[in-house]
Order: structure tokens, then C-alpha cells, then sequence
């Protein structure tokens, strides 16, 4: 098993925008194009893979300037086709529809150099035992997928992945969200260093607690602020406390009408989270990730009111829980309690630069204070 996911776009149902995609998937560096006819092939440039995948049972008459052939049938089919071609790496791709064709799967992930397969059911446990099966093996086992949201499952099974995808690219866009997909991550953020100027008590009000589907690290968090152009990375309960057990997964995250980072670049309330909803992981390299949030625990608490200013005069506010355990994060991963915090004191944030219209980015003027 590789820990580079290798990305292939297919290409055999393109249709008349099949130029476009591979312009765009030779732009995007996309491992490997997959056609079934040799003269798709053709004029590829060196930095991509030319993988030919005919129909099952058709054997091509020509290869082309194929690097890759991937071939059904039995292994005597592609013994006497390598002879042929010494300049060409083969594999095989198996359907995978019931014990027999698993095993035959298995087989191939363990023996071939590429084992392109496809199942037929919407369940991973399949690929799970495949994956399970060929983990100490030098080849590599690429997986078809429908979409990017099939892909990024299949990158996931079982922590290690497939080694690759093969996903139709049917228009322009998708050589792009493969890519996304396989990276795993949403990029990175500039996080900056921001100056308490002031912190004050407010009273009663409704705070948001965010507990995700997934362990958040001891300097990862989510960014949450008053105002949609600045906010403060509020850290996850990873870290000890004196009279609770640690919970990992979540964040004591702020009042609730206060802003956090969602995914496709949007902004959300803490208060229209939802379980199944996206939200943006940062930690303090700015390193980000979109994870899934399981539930939202809003109650009625004491709310404590910090203000923060940026080297450039940019002013943030956050207001949170007023309770020592509630913490954010600062610089050289410092985790700092809430209620200790005083004029001087820096932490880290974020300072989006567009305006928001329903969660999402727009230039246009909007003043808040």
C-alpha cells in the first residue's frame, strides 16, 4: 500500500467535452488518463500516465503509446499480451459481485503490479477485507468510484485507503474535486497573532458546544468570532481538566450567534450547525480539515466578552462560555484559559477579507461592530 493516492480520470465517456477535461486534469497534474481507445491516448504529455482500459473481452489491436494496460480474464490473457509488449505495464480489473469475484480480487491486489477493481455493491466491506488482505503487498490496487463523495470514502477505508481512484471525468470540474478529494485536507489559512485589548463579563446568554464525528488534536480547533472578518481559534477539550473527563471532540465554541468557518468556504452560525453539518478543523499551523458535526449542545450559561486587535488595527471580538475550562489557543500551540486572559495577552485568529451574504463570500460593503 502507497501513502500517495494516486488519481485517474476516465475519460471514456467524456463525450464532446473530453478536450476540456483533459486540459484541465493535465493542468490539475492528475496521475493517470484512462481511455479504451489508443488515439485518446495520443499526444498525451510524459507527466501523466496513459492508462488503455478496453471493454471486457475486447483486446485492442494496437496499444498505442499506452503505459498502462488494464485488462479482465485470466492471467495466461495478460502473460501472453506482456510478451507481446515488454514496454508495457499490465494489470487487471476484476468485478467484484459475490465471494468468488472477492477472491479473485484479493488475488489480484496481492500478485498484479496494477489491480483496478470494481464493486458492484454499494457496501466497502469488500474493499476493506481487499485492502486488509494486500497491505504489505508492491502493487497497487485502484478503485472505481462514481463521484468525489464515493472517492473520498474509498480513500478513507480503514485509515489506509485505496492506493488510487479511477472516477469518470464527465465535465470540467471534476479532474479538480479529485484532486481535492485525495488530498484529504482544504489547504491551509493564514493564522495571525491577535492583542487582547479587553476582556469583560456580559451576563446570561445561549453558548454553542460543537462535538464532532472525529478526534480533534491538542492544537487543532475551530475558528469562531462575533464578526465574519475575524475570529479566534478556540481549541478542542483534548486537554486536561479538573473535574471532567477529556472529550476530544469537541469545542466550547461561543455564544450562538457568533460565526465559525463550514465547509466549500461558506461561513455558518454556531447556532444553525445540525448533526451531518461541515465544519472547517484548524490547527495552529493553519492546517485545515472539514470534519462532520455529530451534535450541538446549546444551553444557557455566563458569557464572557474578548476583544482583540490585529497588527493592522483589524478588530475582533469573540464571546464565549465565562468558565475557566473554556480555552483558545495561542501562539507556540500556548492553550490559554479563557478567564485568564488579560489586555496584552496574544492569541491566534483569522482574518477572512470578504464580506458574507448568507454564509457566503461577496465584495460588497457591510460594517460591523
Amino acid at each position: 500500500m502507497s501513502s500517495e493516492k494516486l488519481c485517474w480520470l476516465d475519460i471514456r465517456s467524456a463525450g464532446k467535452a473530453r478536450q476540456a477535461i483533459v486540459e484541465e486534469a493535465l493542468h490539475q497534474r492528475i496521475d493517470g488518463i484512462v481511455a479504451a481507445d489508443p488515439a485518446d491516448l495520443e499526444g498525451l504529455p510524459p507527466t501523466v500516465t496513459k492508462v488503455l482500459m478496453p471493454p471486457p473481452g475486447r483486446q485492442p489491436a494496437s496499444y498505442g503509446s499506452a503505459g498502462v494496460v488494464i485488462l479482465a480474464g485470466d492471467a495466461s490473457a495478460r502473460a501472453r499480451a506482456a510478451e507481446a509488449a515488454p514496454d508495457v505495464e499490465f494489470g487487471r480489473l476484476v468485478e467484484i459481485t459475490d465471494a468468488e469475484s472477492l477472491d479473485a480480487a484479493i488475488e489480484a491486489a496481492r500478485t498484479e503490479r496494477w489491480s483496478v477493481l470494481d464493486f458492484r455493491d454499494p457496501t466497502k466491506i469488500p474493499l476493506e477485507i481487499v485492502i486488509a488482505a494486500a497491505a504489505d503487498a508492491d502493487g497497487a490496487i485502484i478503485t472505481m468510484a462514481k463521484n468525489t463523495e464515493e472517492a473520498a470514502v474509498i480513500f478513507g477505508c480503514l485509515q489506509l485507503g485505496s492506493d488510487g481512484v479511477l472516477m469518470p471525468g464527465r465535465s470540467v470540474g471534476d479532474a479538480t474535486a479529485l484532486k481535492a478529494t485525495a488530498a484529504g485536507g482544504t489547504g491551509e489559512l493564514l493564522l495571525v497573532e491577535l492583542e487582547v485589548t479587553a476582556v469583560s463579563h456580559i451576563g446570561m446568554g445561549e453558548r454553542a458546544c460543537v462535538d464532532t464525528c472525529s478526534y480533534l488534536g491538542k492544537d487543532e480547533g475551530i475558528l469562531v468570532g462575533s464578526h465574519s472578518k475575524g475570529m479566534i481559534l478556540c481549541v478542542s477539550e483534548t486537554h486536561p481538566l479538573p473535574y471532567m473527563p477529556t472529550r476530544p471532540f469537541r469545542v466550547n465554541a461561543g455564544a450562538i450567534h457568533s460565526y465559525t468557518l463550514a465547509d466549500e468556504g461558506r461561513t455558518r452560525y454556531l447556532s444553525e450547525l445540525r448533526a451531518g453539518s461541515k465544519v472547517m478543523a484548524v490547527d495552529t499551523k493553519g492546517r485545515t480539515r472539514t470534519v462532520a458535526v455529530g451534535r450541538v449542545k446549546i444551553e444557557t450559561r455566563p458569557l464572557i466578552s474578548i476583544d482583540a486587535v490585529a497588527a493592522g488595527g483589524q478588530e475582533v471580538n469573540l464571546i464565549l462560555q465565562d468558565d475557566w475550562h473554556v480555552r483558545v489557543l495561542g501562539p507556540g500551540d500556548a492553550v490559554l484559559n479563557s478567564t485568564e486572559l488579560r489586555p496584552g495577552d496574544r492569541v491566534l485568529g483569522h482574518l477572512p477579507t470578504a464580506d458574507r451574504h448568507v454564509g457566503y463570500p461577496i465584495d460588497e460593503f457591510c460594517h460591523e461592530q
